[in-house]
């Protein structure tokens, strides 16, 4: 029971928060509820008001404050509970599925697994449960910033610690081959791979954040090296653009396997590929979707990654 006078939280109010988190503008996110942006800001204003403290940062995109990230993380796990519950209820014939309420459940995942082996797991998810999910995209070192700021339940990460409040499950390893063009080889590396030509070969990278080229690079030659980069943010572009010339790049084993075995593309130093260790972060909550979506998870890691050391 409530005592009178204690701060009560508003479940629309809450709504806006995460829509706010989801979509990253208070426009997008008013749009998404279907509501004015003057009607979203006014119940972020009384959520702030109720707890007594700033709970987004407006930017682009828009950020939640460290006082609004339990408050997300709470309004997204009652909604998987109350999911769960109207499936159950709708299992029991209490409901009507097109009237049962869904909610998105969201995750963040590295490029490499969404565009190698995770669209499978989030299908068989969707398959057993009819939710929806809402995929984030960055570098695995970086997708448990994600989870820790409360924007998602769940990340694939290379970080084997647990975030506070989640529990870490190792799923595999993903192999990746140095790769580039036989004719960026003979431009660049005529004398073999020695440092001086890496120093000057042009390198691929995702984005800023993007460094597995580069540790891979200071392991095998032992020297800091810093090659030019391009920047293409996009797997496939990886092969692609190895496979144009534009640069070398370490690319997931089962992408360019094809292309290894055509002469397409050139491992550059076959006894030397890099195994990036995932792991799965999910709240500790045993709430039935997170539940089902890990096992999913698990079951496709299993037969796509190696087991690893």
């Amino acid at each position: 029971m409530r005592v009178a006078g204690e701060p009560s939280l508003d479940y629309a109010q809450l709504a806006a928060l995460v829509a706010v988190a989801r979509e990253g503008s208070f426009e997008a996110a008013a749009q998404a509820l279907h509501i004015s942006p003057s009607a979203l800001s006014q119940r972020i204003k009384a959520l702030e008001q109720s707890v007594g403290g700033v709970l987004l940062v407006r930017g682009k995109p828009s950020t939640v404050t460290p006082l609004g990230v339990p408050l997300l993380r709470h309004a997204q796990q009652v909604a998987l509970l109350e999911q769960g519950l109207l499936s159950q209820w709708q299992s029991d014939g209490g409901a009507d599925a097109a009237k049962a309420a869904t909610v998105s459940l969201a995750v963040a995942v590295n490029a490499d697994s969404l565009n190698t082996w995770f669209v499978g797991a989030a299908a068989d998810f969707v398959r057993l449960t009819g939710a929806l999910i809402d995929v984030r995209v960055d570098d695995e070192a970086h997708t448990q910033e994600m989870l820790r700021r409360g924007e998602v339940l769940a990340a694939v990460s290379a970080r084997a610690g647990a975030v506070q409040g989640c529990r870490s499950l190792r799923l595999g390893s993903l192999r990746y081959r140095a790769t580039a063009s036989p004719g960026f080889v003979a431009r660049y590396f005529p004398d073999g791979l020695v440092s001086a030509a890496w120093a000057r070969a042009p390198v691929l990278r995702f984005n800023a954040k993007d460094e597995l080229q580069h540790r891979w690079l200071r392991r095998l030659t032992q020297l800091d090296v810093d090659p030019p980069a391009h920047r293409l943010p996009s797997t496939h572009a990886f092969v692609m653009g190895c496979e144009a010339g534009l640069g070398w790049a370490l690319n997931p084993e089962r992408l360019v396997r094809e292309a290894l075995t055509c002469g397409r593309l050139v491992d550059l130093a076959p006894e030397h590929p890099s195994d990036v260790t995932l792991y799965w972060q999910a709240s500790r909550l045993r709430l039935p979707l997170l539940e089902t979506l890990t096992a999913c998870v698990q079951a496709h890691a299993r037969e796509q990654l190696l087991p690893g050391r």
